[in-house]
């Protein structure tokens, strides 16, 4: 993942100490319900498309901007999903720390807009299309904990019982 400038910026200043930082998840889903994924150039990893929130940006507006700059994919919100904190540190490879609060969003393709996925930066080796029950291995753990909660929650729309997931103590409401 591209670290944004800001964060370089404030490592300057506290080196790897944990940074507590606003991420986003796109479930991207086409017309036929195929999910959008990238294979991570860091990772060699199948994941939907992370980024992190910049100063100032609305996280809605942040994952339309991410699938954009890492798939070529236009594509809209159409409703918060989640917002989970983790409460695990990561530990980069450079040594740096950090902890997400994560937006989930489900989107759909933007009419008018291009369909049709490529590599849009260093971030991913390949992205594509895939039915959610014939997902490429090997996938991100992240990835599918949060499949997990766009399927709760895409099944209990079809229900007519849709409303964001939070989590409370450790539990889903």
């Amino acid at each position: 993942m591209t670290t944004p400038q800001f964060i370089l910026d404030l490592r300057k200043k506290i080196g790897h100490d944990p940074l507590w930082l606003i991420g986003v998840t796109g479930c991207v889903l086409d017309d036929q319900g195929r999910v959008l994924l990238g294979r991570r150039s860091d990772t060699g990893e199948w994941a939907m498309v992370y980024g992190i929130n910049e100063p100032g940006e609305q996280p809605a507006d942040t994952v339309v901007r991410e699938i954009k700059e890492e798939t070529g994919v236009d594509a809209v919100v159409t409703d918060l999903v989640a917002v989970t904190s983790d409460t695990r540190v990561i530990t980069y490879a450079n040594g740096d720390n950090a902890q997400y609060m994560d937006h989930s969003f489900l989107c759909a393709l933007k009419p008018g807009g291009n369909a049709e996925p490529f590599v849009g930066d260093d971030e991913s080796l390949s992205v594509g299309w895939f039915p959610m029950d014939e997902l490429p291995e090997p996938l991100a753990r992240s990835t599918v904990e949060r499949l997990a909660l766009f399927r709760t929650y895409i099944e209990n729309k079809a229900a007519g019982d849709a409303h964001a997931l939070f989590v409370f103590d450790g539990e889903r409401r």
